[in-house]
C-alpha cells in the first residue's frame, strides 16, 4: 500500500503498491532483477552522477525518459518496483506541471526491474528534435535540467 504524508509528500513503498505500475525508460540493457541506483551517470548528463532515481506511472513519461537519455542505443522502458520511499519529482511537478499530472516520481533508494514493455510507440522525429533543442536551450542558458 502507497501512503502520502502530505507535510513532505514522500510515499512510503512496501511490498504491496497495489495495482500501480511503474515505468524507468532508458537507454540501457537491463534484465529482470536488475536494480537501477542512484550514483551512477545520469541519462542525461554524462558528467554528472545521479543522486535520484527516477519513475513514473505513466507510459508516456517513460517513453520521453526513453527518447531524451544520452547514447545512441534504442530507448528501452522497463517496469520496475520502488525498493524504498519516493517522492515526486520536482523536476517536473513544481517547474511544469503542479499536481504530478504526468506521475513523474524519484527516489535515493534502487528500483528493480520486473519486466519490459516491448511494444510501445515513440513520439514523432519532430517533437523529439524540438525538446532536445529546448533542453539544449536550457544548458545554454545555464539552467539546470535536473534539480538533485
Amino acid at each position: 500500500m502507497n501512503t502520502n504524508k502530505s507535510e513532505d509528500n514522500v510515499t512510503e513503498s512496501t511490498n504491496d503498491i497495489g495495482s500501480q505500475i511503474f515505468y524507468h525508460g532508458t537507454k540501457a540493457n537491463l534484465m529482470q532483477g536488475d536494480l537501477i541506483e542512484p550514483g551512477f551517470n545520469s541519462n542525461y548528463d554524462n558528467k554528472k552522477k545521479a543522486l535520484f532515481v527516477y519513475l513514473t506511472a505513466t507510459l508516456d513519461a517513460a517513453i520521453w525518459g526513453a527518447e531524451l537519455a544520452l547514447g545512441e542505443e534504442n530507448g528501452r522502458i522497463y517496469i520496475v518496483e520502488p525498493t524504498g520511499l519516493f517522492e515526486d519529482d520536482p523536476n517536473l511537478t513544481d517547474k511544469k506541471f503542479p499536481g504530478n499530472p504526468t506521475k513523474s516520481y524519484r527516489t535515493r533508494n534502487a528500483i528493480r526491474v520486473i519486466g519490459e514493455v516491448t511494444d510501445w510507440q515513440g513520439h514523432s522525429p519532430e517533437q523529439i528534435k524540438t525538446m532536445k533543442e529546448n533542453i539544449e536551450r536550457h544548458r545554454q542558458l545555464g539552467i539546470e535540467i535536473i534539480e538533485d
